[in-house]
């Protein structure tokens, strides 16, 4: 990947622009973004400036609409000469925190599938899975998703170092469901960073510690050996993890940052000073996850950002270039993350639309469906209202107040019908709803459709 375009001089650009261009930027520049989007001097470059303006008056007039806005207290450049900062109103930004406010941090009845207890646990598993499989994926690891999940679902041990950095990072996103009151701390973040590594690095001892001035020099470089960054010496970690702490705690109120932005700067800090050997970009995540789910954004318990970064990684690098490319500015990557939390939320959205389309369609045709009676109907209801229900015999007669043999025949006619699979627990069955419940009732309403019309 090579590095974007070296933008030109703004000084010699002020200095050497006629009165006429300076009107013309009034008139034609009055934002920091080009039709919504936040462009880099080598995108903006290839784009048709305004009439009357040349790309480098063009680009002149953008910085200029991008001055005056936030700048990260303790944040600092590695050559320690330029602080990190963001553009002031940037509308595309503006819009989706807002969005995010309404979506994720509001009342949890906006989701209605995870009110349910057992709802909650399932969307819960299902993302803390995708987020563990698409951080690692990101990061190198090769295991197919569908072995993956597998994995984490049966518990299986890990065959190779892909499969251990999965494993490693589900067991971190539980860890960080755990402690997420808690404020963030070198020793918690030391600890999500062992968690993080464990068994994956060629040096064990580097598990859980920063980068220390015996360890060999680090280069952030792709897979063709393109060096992206170098970063900051071993001996400034400790200063530099300290600012970061008090700025992830909000030691300062003065300037207000958004939660989700102070997030997602989160993200980029741990990531750009890179205090460990390895494992950067999985706790830069993590240290995100942290951040969002501290400010009370609890429905990123349910989707995987990761995921989404996952599908355009060449986006996600050129998000951290943009941003050291251009005077620090971490609009780029603001932008980039806010753009992708969006989708993964959209996404999460759609998912649980589709299960309650899933479970109405299942209501009714439970209601069309010809021999069946009120007590399974009872217990099919709830089946398709909690699929990670289990049911029994003796359960399902005492809820019924009906004898053992009655309830026996009830529960052996689900299971002819192929409504419900069973499995032996001890002395006694467990029944459970098929996963595919609209699918099997479809099925069963067409055959006595079939069978009346003879």
């Amino acid at each position: 990947m090579r590095l974007p375009a070296t933008a030109p001089s703004l000084r010699e650009l002020a200095e050497s622009l006629p009165p006429a261009a300076w009107r013309r930027l009034r008139e034609s520049v009055s934002s920091a973004t080009v039709r919504g989007k936040y462009l880099h001097w080598d995108e903006l470059r290839r784009r048709n400036p305004p009439d009357g303006l040349t790309h480098e008056q063009w680009w002149f007039g953008l910085k200029m609409a991008r001055t005056g806005g936030l700048r990260v207290p303790g944040m600092r450049a590695v050559d320690g000469a330029e602080s990190f900062s963001m553009a002031p109103g940037v509308a595309c930004i503006e819009a989706w925190l807002h969005d995010l406010d309404m979506r994720a941090a509001g009342s949890i009845q906006a989701a209605a599938p995870l009110v349910d207890a057992a709802g909650k646990q399932q969307y819960l598993l299902r993302s803390m899975i995708e987020e563990a499989i698409s951080s690692s994926i990101i990061e190198g690891a090769s295991s197919t998703r569908e072995v993956a999940r597998r994995m984490l679902r049966e518990g299986r041990p890990p065959r190779d170092r892909s499969e251990r950095m999965i494993v490693n990072n589900y067991v971190t996103m539980q860890r960080i469901s755990e402690v997420r009151q808690q404020p963030m701390s070198a020793a918690l973040l030391l600890e999500l960073h062992r968690l993080v590594t464990t068994g994956t690095m060629k040096d064990a001892s580097a598990e859980g510690r920063l980068r220390i001035g015996s360890d060999p020099p680090v280069e952030v470089a792709d897979s063709e050996g393109f060096v992206a960054h170098r970063p900051p010496p071993s001996d400034e970690l400790p200063s530099r993890l300290e600012a970061m702490l008090a700025f992830a705690n909000g030691a300062s109120t003065e300037p207000f940052v958004h939660p989700a932005v102070r997030s997602i700067i989160l993200h980029f800090w741990l990531a750009y000073d890179h205090p460990f050997l390895d494992g950067n970009g999985r706790t830069a995540r993590a240290l995100f996850y942290w951040s969002m789910l501290h400010h009370g954004y609890w429905l990123l318990q349910y989707v995987s950002i990761s995921e989404f970064i996952a599908r355009a990684p060449m986006q996600y690098a050129r998000a951290f270039l943009h941003t050291e490319t251009d005077d620090f500015d971490l609009t780029y990557f603001v932008v980039h993350q806010l753009d992708a939390l969006e989708q993964a939320i959209d996404a999460l959205h759609s998912y649980l639309d589709r299960s309650l389309e899933r479970t109405h369609a299942a209501d009714m045709l439970l209601d069309e469906l010809d021999g069946l009676n009120h007590r399974q109907r009872s217990l099919l209801a709830a089946a398709i209202r909690r699929p990670s229900a289990s049911f029994t015999t003796g359960g399902h007669g005492r809820t019924h107040a009906v004898t053992y043999p009655t309830a026996h025949a009830d529960m052996k006619g689900l299971h002819m019908l192929g409504l419900v699979t069973r499995r032996r627990v001890g002395k006694q069955f467990r029944y459970r709803g098929v996963s595919d419940m609209a699918g099997r009732l479809r099925a069963l309403h067409a055959e006595q459709e079939a069978a009346q019309s003879e």
